[in-house]
């Protein structure tokens, strides 16, 4: 892959560089949101990695500035601040995934490949996800299965949005901890399966097929069959 790292400390530009180079990857770097921009518009590049906080121009106005000129390049975020808000705002602005500073490049690495794996989405229909007869829209923050409204608590939204951005692989229920509560440690409590239960009967309402799948002993998916 092509990868552009824009990213203003040094050690960690030069740390992911080295680390996707010897990976195999084409890699180019920025140090400045503004430089970033321009990279990224003219590179043909198959994926982004975004500091959050960057001078020049910040890591979601260079994402918001992509996005609005047709650019669906799938966009990793890096931010120092791992809240649901600041995690909401930049996938809301854009990107495609988020990771929390510090990071280990083993996980930066595996959703830079997860995400090159994913279909481009057309430039018209980026905030938009797909999955089967669902689709859920991140503009609006709207959910419709058949054509049919389905309303969920915001909880339930992020949690069916981190569901349909990984079709057909198991989310453990780690990963959703960390990635819809922010939890970077298991507090041993049933609230992954309180919230899927609560979103499966929301939207499976009317339908005999099960939307989300329980795959015994690993996690949970949406197939899109």
């Amino acid at each position: 892959m092509r990868i552009l790292i824009v990213e203003d400390d040094s050690d960690t530009r030069a740390f992911v560089a080295q680390g996707l180079g010897q990976a195999g990857h084409q890699v180019a770097v920025s140090e400045d949101g503004r430089d970033g921009l321009f990279q990224a518009t003219g590179g043909g590049f198959d994926a982004i990695v975004v500091d959050r906080m960057l001078p020049g121009l910040d890591g979601l106005a260079l994402v918001k500035a992509l996005r609005a000129a047709g650019d669906a390049t799938p966009v990793l975020m890096l931010t120092a601040v791992g809240g649901i808000a600041d995690r909401v705002e930049g996938l809301e602005g854009g990107a495609d995934d988020y990771l929390v500073k510090p990071f280990a490049f083993s996980e930066l690495a595996a959703r830079l490949n997860a995400l090159a794996r994913r279909p481009a989405p057309r430039g018209d229909d980026a905030h938009l996800l797909r999955v089967g007869d669902i689709v859920l829209d991140l503009h609006r923050r709207t959910v419709e299965r058949d054509g049919r409204r389905v309303t969920l608590q915001p909880r339930e939204f992020a949690l069916l949005a981190e569901l349909m951005r990984n079709p057909r692989r198991v989310m453990t229920r780690t990963m959703l901890l960390e990635r819809v509560w922010d939890f970077d440690f298991d507090p041993k409590t049933n609230i992954v399966e309180t919230h899927l239960s609560r979103l499966r009967s929301k939207l499976n309402a009317g339908f005999d097929a099960d939307a989300i799948e329980t795959v015994r002993g690993a996690g949970y998916m949406i197939r899109g069959e």
